[in-house]
């Protein structure tokens, strides 16, 4: 009986524990500062961050280069 309220309270701080922070592409785009630390750790050690968060770099520095595309995208360019 008394194993329950350990276990219990384990749960509890458990789940009032602070979880990692996850960077989209949306935010790393809105800062930053957060995005050129995270392309300089990206090329010292891609393995240590992981292909998922690397991409999501690359695709929020694109982001805040081209904006939403360019001219001459193919969804934008003049129809014959």
């Amino acid at each position: 009986m008394k194993t329950l309220p350990a276990l219990m309270l384990t749960i509890v701080l458990t789940a009032c524990g602070q979880s990692a922070p996850t960077d989209t592409v949306e935010s790393l785009a809105a800062n930053p500062e957060r995005l050129k630390e995270l392309r300089a750790q990206c090329k010292a050690d891609h393995a240590k961050l992981g292909d998922a968060l690397c991409n999501a770099v690359a695709e929020a520095t694109r982001k805040r280069f081209m904006g939403n595309g360019t001219p001459y995208t193919p969804e934008s360019a003049p129809k014959n």
